[in-house]
């Protein structure tokens, strides 16, 4: 039985665009710090091809790694931040709940970027909420809570503690909210 957490390809493909975007938001506090490494923008490309249908999903599963290892080659913070939504975005392929991790490290590497805006955070999640279609939030809806299913990427473990995890959670929870 495939994990609650995977997403039928046709949902993977949907939400694969949306993380895509989400990365793209910071992918600038990557480049700040490493103007010629471009790992990121080209897993931010990859996941949108992903999601139009022009790469397969075994293709990605093979190199949803690459901007991943662009996260080892920066040192500030938001930069590392930044570099893995864009890994979490080419995940998607993988698995949908990647998506979410997506979302996270944006929201995240924004928090970074502007230590003196305390409510940064909160504007880069309701701008992810408020971009996403209908279609994305109804696949996102069925990924188990943060933390509450072992058989993924949101399962104890990096997506799903610390600051990050407490993003992810509130960005479901805003998520269950506009559904309403």
């Amino acid at each position: 039985m495939p994990s609650p957490q995977s997403l039928s390809e046709p949902d993977r493909r949907t939400v694969a665009l949306w993380a895509a975007d989400c990365a793209e938001r910071v992918l600038d506090l990557f480049e700040a710090e490493a103007p010629d490494d471009d790992r990121p923008r080209d897993a931010i490309a990859r996941a949108r091809a992903f999601g139009r249908g022009e790469l397969s999903a075994a293709g990605e599963i093979a190199r949803r790694f690459v901007a991943g290892r662009a996260a080892r080659d920066v040192h500030g913070a938001a930069a590392v931040a930044a570099a893995r939504a864009a890994a979490q975005a080419a995940g998607v392929a993988h698995m949908g709940a990647h998506a979410l991790g997506a979302a996270g490290y944006a929201a995240l590497a924004v928090g970074l970027a502007h230590p003196d805006q305390p409510d940064a955070v909160s504007a880069e999640i309701e701008w992810q909420v408020g971009h996403a279609s209908g279609e994305v939030r109804a696949a996102l809806l069925t990924l188990p809570p943060v933390g509450e299913n072992s058989s993924g990427p949101l399962g104890a473990g990096l997506l799903s503690t610390g600051e990050l995890g407490r993003i992810i959670a509130r960005l479901q929870t805003a998520l269950r909210a506009s559904a309403t």
